[in-house]
């Protein structure tokens, strides 16, 4: 395995680690700024990087055959993606993880899920299926952008509190709930934009090269 690859499998692990089990889950709770940190962890940045480090190698071979279907589908991996940012978003939903440790271990569990298999058609690590870049991968990354545009622009411009369950939790910053509210949504709108500009940056490079790629 190059370094790269090892060190990006690394990075996402940690990363994980970082969204459950660092300090940072402790404020979980307390601000959904955090709360959205977590989930920007688990199921934009981690999984992506996890399988840059290509791990499923080990494994490829015993995936069922379900699951060469629906990771062979960019359309069916992107809907399962956006059903579960758009799910986990709304507030009985969110309120019911808040409230209950299996429904939150569920929600977190389901992020991360989602990312692995929305980032699977965009990483394709697997040499032996494989086809390259595609253009169609740059409409995959774009249309991945419109459910968190919409839900991060509801939640920025909004003036009210679109999840009651906070007013009811300790808070120990100056932010009030609205605030953080806008805050958390204004975060999630920029790292998602970024994130997926970054690969879409890249296959554009290879796609207009000469060779290729």
């Amino acid at each position: 395995m190059a370094p790269w690859r090892a060190t990006s499998f690394i990075a996402g692990v940690f990363l994980v680690w970082v969204a459950l089990g660092s300090p940072l889950a402790a404020y979980e709770h307390e601000l959904l700024t955090v709360h959205m940190i977590q989930h920007l962890l688990l199921m934009t940045i981690a999984p992506g990087l996890i399988l840059l480090g290509q791990p499923h190698l080990a494994f490829w071979h015993r995936l069922s055959r379900w699951g060469h279907v629906v990771l062979s589908r960019p359309a069916l991996c992107w809907t399962v993606s956006a059903l579960t940012l758009i799910a986990w978003h709304i507030p009985v939903l969110l309120t019911l993880a808040m409230h209950s440790r299996a429904w939150h271990a569920v929600e977190q569990s389901s992020f991360l899920i989602a990312g692995f298999i929305f980032w699977w058609p965009v990483v394709q690590p697997w040499t032996d299926v494989s086809s390259g870049p595609q253009w169609s991968t740059l409409l995959y990354l774009f249309l991945a952008t419109l459910p968190c545009d919409v839900l991060a622009g509801f939640l920025v411009f909004s003036d009210r509190v679109a999840y009651p369950v906070y007013f009811s939790m300790p808070r120990h910053v100056g932010l009030s709930v609205l605030e953080d509210q806008q805050c958390a949504a204004a975060l999630m709108w920029t790292v998602v934009t970024f994130i997926y500009l970054v690969p879409a940056a890249i296959l554009s490079t290879r796609l207009l090269s000469p060779r290729g790629f």
